[in-house]
């Protein structure tokens, strides 16, 4: 184990070099290529960036199973987005609102509360359109930050595992 290697694992590192770089520095170690890295953090942060609360969990845990992803490094990306989901949110539903020529729907926290406890049924008939339609402009948007999160993350977690030893073709 090289002297840098053992950096990013030492305990009185910064929490970026225990919370992020360790765990990646570790799937390196255990064979994991940058790409599939890449992958993974590309969709943990395209999914957890989902406009519906409560879905991205099991939705990273679906995609990480499905296709062979590390489920710790997925889920740590999405716990790290969880704030630009809550500022993704009206966006996303304001630009489903226009992309499907809807008028907007007040959203309020106080009006989202008072119609849950009106009844779920009535909650859902009056937002559920809303969330498709954030849902659509997600699907829209998606692929392409995923794929620039893809490509934008490959270089460094090469530059990495070379570093650590492992020099993978491109």
């Amino acid at each position: 184990m090289s002297d840098q290697s053992t950096e990013a694992l030492a305990p009185n590192q910064s929490f970026w070099s225990r919370r992020i770089v360790a765990p990646i520095v570790r799937q390196l170690r255990q064979g994991v290529t940058p790409e599939k890295i890449a992958l993974t953090v590309a969709l943990g942060l395209v999914i957890g960036v989902f406009p519906i609360l409560g879905a991205t969990t099991i939705l990273c845990g679906v995609a990480a199973a499905a296709l062979g992803l590390n489920q710790p490094i997925i889920q740590l990306v999405n716990y790290f987005v969880y704030p630009a989901q809550l500022v993704a949110l009206i966006p996303f539903y304001r630009a489903g609102e226009s992309l499907f020529n809807r008028p907007h729907m007040p959203l309020s926290i106080q009006l989202l509360t008072e119609r849950f406890k009106a009844g779920a049924g009535q909650f859902f008939a009056d937002f559920g359109v809303v969330a498709v339609q954030g849902v659509a402009v997600w699907c829209l948007v998606a692929p392409v930050l995923a794929f620039a999160v893809y490509y934008l993350t490959r270089p460094p977690l090469r530059l990495l595992a070379h570093r650590m030893g492992r020099g993978h073709a491109a």
